[in-house]
């Protein structure tokens, strides 16, 4: 299982929490565990939880290094949030699971992507007839105004990819929105 990592005080505790009780479901299963968790101060890392538990960087490097040490069957990618979903997608982008010989447990690789991409979970969502508050993706400030513009103010702004609800905030009018837009810019892509 590849962790949850670091939280800092005032930041959502979900993923150590999911991921605990995912261990101890698979402990009741007898089930061994292994875990990545870089953050001695989880719930997770409690010491008897796992069977295994290595204080590393949820990085493809240290979670190949763990693998080839450990050799485990299959893998949770979505108890760790963003990091561990980056990491978990880039090995598989790379065909080091399929290489290894590893079952992605769970969530399975494909559906975690149509999630991560807002506009294609938008998309996903529209072909099942769910309704949802109307969205547009921009990649420049140009678009990003046009698009709230064609929505309607107020609109919250999202950055793509943001790690703990960094890049978002609400815009109700063109200049809120471009100071918005302009802190967020490194970032390339909005959703609104």
């Amino acid at each position: 299982m590849l962790g949850s990592g670091g939280l800092s005080i005032g930041q959502a505790g979900e993923f150590d929490y999911s991921g605990s009780q995912a261990i101890k479901a698979l402990k009741e299963e007898n089930v061994a565990t292994v875990l990545i968790n870089p953050n001695i101060a989880t719930v997770q890392t409690t010491k008897g939880l796992a069977d295994s538990v290595y204080f590393l960087p949820v990085t493809p490097e240290f979670v190949k290094k763990v693998i080839e040490l450990e050799k485990p069957d299959g893998l949770f990618l979505q108890f760790g949030g963003q990091t561990a979903l980056n990491c978990g997608i880039s090995l598989y982008r790379e065909g080091y699971f399929e290489k290894m010989g590893i079952s992605i447990l769970g969530t399975p690789v494909d559906v975690i992507l149509a999630t991560e991409d807002r506009e294609l979970f938008s998309e996903k969502l529209q072909e099942i007839d769910e309704k949802i508050a109307p969205s547009i993706s921009a990649r420049t400030m140009v678009d990003a105004l046009a698009a709230a513009n064609k929505i309607g103010y107020p609109v919250i702004v999202r950055a793509g990819f943001a790690l703990g609800g960094l890049g978002s905030g609400f815009a109700y009018n063109d200049k809120e929105l471009t100071d918005i837009v302009t802190l967020l810019s490194p970032l390339q892509k909005w959703f609104l």
